[in-house]
C-alpha cells in the first residue's frame, strides 16, 4: 500500500496545475445551458420557459452512495458497512468484482438484496486493462454481461474509473458509473464537466461528481468532510447529482470510518433540512429514463406532463430575475395557465430545442 500511494502521488503531482475541468466541481455543461436559456429569455421568446423538473416530486437535488468492493477484506466488511448506512437511513449500491479478487457467494449477494441495497458489476477482474484492446474488450464484455445477468445487476462501473464511451454499446447494462465530472486525481484525466446524468447511446451515465475516499485519504492526506461538503454545496446550487465512492476496503482505519460517518450525518442533514433526494443508483436510472419519455403538453390552457411516472414529475419554469436565471417549480397538481400567444411561442421553442428530452437531459450529443 505504501509503494502504491507513493507512485500515485508522483503520477498525480501536477494535478493542481490543471485548469480544465475546474476543480473541485466542474459545471461547464450546466453553465452553457443556463446561458442559452438566458439568451432565449432576453430575446423575448417567452417570459417563462417551461420544462420538466430534473428530479421527482420536486426534489431540488439528488445524492447516491456507492461502494466499490475491491478485496476480500472489503467484501467481509460489507455487512458492517450496511449497518453504518442503515444507521443514517441511507441505502447504497455495492459494486462487486465477479472474477479473480474474491469469492462471490450467493449468500453474500442475497444479504445485500435482502437488506434493500443494490448490486452492480465492478469490472471483470479489476486489472485496469478492460479498455486496452477492442478485441479483448469484446471477450471481457461478454463475460461481464453474463455476470450482470447472474447478479441481477442493472449497473456497471469499471476499475479505476477507466472508460471509453465509444465502446459502451457492447455492455448490456442500463446505466454506468465510470465517468468522473473532474478527473484530476484519477488515472484517466479529463471529465464530463457536468453534474447531471446523461445518455451514451442506450446507457445512462451517472457521473462521479465528488472525490473518491481513497484520493481524499491517501493522495490529499485529508480525513475531513470539508472537501465533500464544498463539492456537494456546489452540486446542489446546480440541482445536480452528488455521487460518492466509498470503499469498504479503506474503512478499517478508525479515522477513515469516522470521516465516513460524518459524511453520512451531513447527507442526512441535507435530506431533512434541504429536502435532498438520497436514492439508489437504480432509482435514479429509472427516474431519468422515465423523464426522457415524458412530454410537456397543453391541456386546455395549462401546461401538463404526459408519460411514465408523470405523477411524480413537476412543471418548472426558467425565468429572469435581475438579469439572472432562476427556476420556479410548480407544486403537484398546480399548472400555470399561459396566455395563448405565449403558449404558441413556447410550443415552438420546446419543439425546436426538445427541452423535455435533450436540452435538460444533457444528451451525449450536446
Amino acid at each position: 500500500m505504501a509503494v502504491r500511494k507513493h507512485l500515485q502521488r508522483v503520477q498525480l503531482r501536477d494535478w493542481e496545475e490543471i485548469r480544465f475541468p475546474a476543480w473541485p466541481v466542474d459545471v461547464t455543461v450546466e453553465l452553457i445551458l443556463e446561458k442559452l436559456l438566458v439568451c432565449l429569455l432576453q430575446a423575448g421568446w417567452a417570459d417563462k420557459i417551461p420544462f420538466i423538473w430534473f428530479w421527482p416530486d420536486g426534489f431540488p437535488s439528488c445524492a447516491i452512495m456507492t461502494h466499490d468492493v475491491e478485496t476480500e477484506a472489503g467484501r467481509d466488511f460489507c455487512s458492517g458497512l450496511m449497518d453504518l448506512d442503515d444507521a443514517y437511513r441511507i441505502k447504497s449500491s455495492f459494486q462487486v468484482i465477479p472474477e479473480g479478487r474474491y469469492r462471490v457467494s450467493e449468500s453474500f449477494l442475497q444479504e445485500i438484496r435482502r437488506r434493500g441495497f443494490e448490486i452492480n458489476v465492478h469490472d471483470l477482474n479489476h486489472d485496469g486493462r478492460l479498455f486496452n484492446n477492442w478485441e479483448r474488450f469484446l471477450v471481457r464484455a461478454e463475460r461481464i454481461n453474463k455476470h450482470g445477468r447472474e447478479f441481477g445487476a442493472a449497473g456497471f462501473r469499471s476499475a479505476v474509473l477507466y472508460h471509453n464511451l465509444d465502446w459502451y454499446g457492447a455492455l448490456d447494462f442500463s446505466y454506468d458509473m465510470s465517468v468522473p465530472s473532474v478527473g484530476h486525481l484519477e488515472a484517466q484525466r479529463g471529465g464530463c464537466c457536468s453534474v447531471m446524468p446523461f445518455f451514451v447511446g442506450k446507457v445512462l451515465e451517472l457521473p462521479v461528481t465528488t472525490t473518491q475516499d481513497y484520493s481524499l485519504f491517501h493522495i490529499l492526506n485529508q480525513h475531513s468532510t470539508d472537501l465533500w461538503k464544498r463539492q456537494t454545496a456546489r452540486i446542489m446550487e446546480k440541482h445536480g447529482l452528488a455521487s460518492f465512492i466509498i470503499h469498504p476496503d479503506y474503512l478499517a482505519e478508525a479515522r477513515a470510518r469516522d470521516t465516513y460517518k460524518s459524511l453520512l450525518a451531513h447527507l442526512a442533514d441535507l435530506r431533512s433540512q434541504r429536502n435532498m433526494w438520497i436514492a439508489l443508483p437504480g432509482e435514479v436510472n429509472q427516474w431519468w429514463r422515465a423523464r426522457s419519455q415524458m412530454k410537456l403538453v397543453p391541456e386546455g390552457k395549462a401546461w401538463m406532463i404526459e408519460g411514465p411516472e408523470s405523477d411524480r414529475a413537476r412543471v418548472a419554469y426558467a425565468v429572469l430575475q435581475d438579469e439572472r436565471l432562476h427556476y420556479e417549480v410548480e407544486p403537484q397538481g398546480n399548472c400555470r395557465r399561459p396566455p395563448a400567444e405565449e403558449y404558441a411561442r413556447v410550443s415552438r421553442l420546446t419543439r425546436t430545442m426538445a427541452m423535455g428530452d435533450k436540452v435538460m437531459m444533457h444528451e451525449q450529443e450536446l
